[in-house]
């Protein structure tokens, strides 16, 4: 499925050079440095995310139920209510 695009932040530059077909390429080159510093704060962020979630194993704790703990905080509560139920039931029919 394609996520729709909303222009409507976007500043529309008139000028444009058409030696390069027409395309405002300062706005263009902006709109990818962005994107760019973005994706590097992406990073960083995952890195620290990582660390904490190594300091959580060496303080003992299982970060697989962290893990599940962060998806479950996510989600409504009816969802939650549900899968439980759900995971109640199966387990029940497996005799477990």
């Amino acid at each position: 499925m394609l996520a729709t695009y909303d222009d409507s932040t976007i500043e529309h530059v008139p000028h444009t050079d058409p030696a390069v077909g027409g395309i405002a390429a300062d706005r263009l080159r902006a709109i990818i440095e962005r994107i760019e510093r973005l994706e590097e704060e992406r990073k960083a962020l995952a890195s620290d995310i990582k660390d904490i979630f190594g300091e959580a194993k060496s303080a003992g704790f299982d970060v697989k139920v962290i893990r599940q703990i962060i998806k479950l905080r996510k989600m409504e509560p009816a969802q939650v209510e549900e899968q439980e139920t759900l995971l109640d039931i199966y387990r029940r029919a497996l005799g477990m």
